[in-house]
């Protein structure tokens, strides 16, 4: 496969004009932490956060004139606030709306949750359950650990944890000391969840102190490896857990799975509001059980509407991840802690979330790169 050399991104970006300053998009200084890994590439364009929606054409050009170069295999442009523009409100921890996943000028929240030696957190959330939320926080993990990051899951749902079935799991962690956790480990992720330590089929009544109590435990009692990312499942809902989740932790960013129908989709945005007033980027919006493939004929069925969460993911001016067919494979392996991604990870199904590791990872880094406040620069990583 052809090789996209550091040049050949200069200089396709160099041929978009930005019309407002009449420069293209290099010589303007607009672009920053280009990040390429193995043929992927994201990057982010720097503009006052007013003109974002106007801004909308530059980055989808910027996108495709990269998407024709040889060797590349994906293009993820986002729109990011220019750091001069930002208001003495934004200082003191308010941020001004931007579109398509752009940097927010966050505060350090008060009595934040700090996890010794994790990079960074993000979140796998839904606005209502019952939309294949922990399917996807599962395998999008493992994915995000085919692809050569360090990675942990944390199951945050107390009322409902499920990722020690999916993961295949059984037992209860063990300590050093008797104060922290020793991690379950499976498929090479550490893992944690209150369904080591309660029975699978006991109900959990907790009123909502008990569980910020248990979240907050679970991170900071937990003897985490050196981790460059820690996945949590989120519970579903914008109740008490996924406010403490959303106030107190310093999440890198978010992802919302949704299902296409417009019910489930109606309460993706309430998840994604609730991002966004909480300050922490949203990533983009993953649309599990997009399609149905009959298994004689091989025809898509699109037995819960066609291309919900994709519009949504427009309208709300952020990315859309990818689909996840509704497939038996898929259901049964996670059902049996044989997660897909983890026993076939060449399959067909477990394609689309390696395709969606790949774009959180890219997101990850140009999140990761904006907090640093490194300057504009271009960086090749094989």
């Amino acid at each position: 496969m052809t090789r996209v050399t550091r040049d050949d991104i200069a200089a396709a970006l160099a041929g978009v004009t930005d019309d407002e300053s009449g420069k293209d998009v290099m010589s303007a200084g607009i672009v920053q932490g280009l990040v390429v890994r193995e043929g992927h590439v994201g990057f982010s364009l720097e503009v006052d956060p007013a003109k974002g929606a106007a801004k909308e054409p530059l980055r989808k050009a910027c996108e495709y004139a990269v998407k024709q170069l040889p060797g590349v295999l994906s293009v993820t442009a986002v729109l990011t606030a220019h750091r001069g523009t930002a208001s003495p409100a934004a200082t003191k921890g308010h941020s001004h709306p931007h579109s398509h996943g752009g940097e927010r000028q966050q505060r350090a929240p008060q009595g934040a949750i700090s996890i010794p030696g994790v990079k960074a957190i993000i979140a796998v959330a839904s606005g209502k359950g019952g939309v294949g939320k922990s399917t996807v926080a599962v395998n999008l993990a493992l994915a995000l650990s085919k692809l050569g990051r360090r990675v942990g899951l944390l199951d945050a749902d107390i009322y409902g944890p499920s990722i020690p079935r999916m993961m295949g799991i059984k037992g209860k962690p063990e300590s050093r000391d008797g104060k922290k956790l020793i991690p379950m480990k499976n498929y090479g992720i550490e893992t944690m969840s209150i369904g080591y330590l309660v029975a699978e089929d006991a109900p959990a009544i907790w009123r909502g102190p008990m569980v910020q109590s248990a979240l907050t435990q679970m991170m900071m009692d937990v003897e985490w490896s050196e981790l460059d990312v820690l996945v949590v499942d989120m519970p579903p809902g914008t109740g008490d857990a996924q406010l403490t989740m959303a106030q107190r932790v310093p999440l890198a960013g978010a992802v919302i799975v949704s299902t296409p129908q417009d019910i489930a989709l109606i309460d993706a945005r309430k998840g994604y509001a609730m991002f966004e007033k909480t300050h922490v980027p949203v990533f983009g919006i993953v649309e599990n059980m997009a399609y149905f493939i009959s298994p004689g004929s091989g025809e898509k069925s699109y037995i819960f509407g066609q291309g919900g969460a994709r519009r949504m993911a427009e309208t709300l001016g952020c990315d859309f991840l990818g689909e996840v067919p509704l497939h038996m494979t898929i259901r049964e392996k996670s059902d049996n802690g044989e997660p897909v991604v983890a026993t076939a990870p060449d399959s067909e199904e477990a394609r689309p979330f390696i395709e969606i590791a790949r774009r959180v990872a890219m997101h990850l880094d140009m999140a990761l790169g904006a907090s640093a406040r490194k300057a504009p620069s271009i960086t090749i990583e094989d």
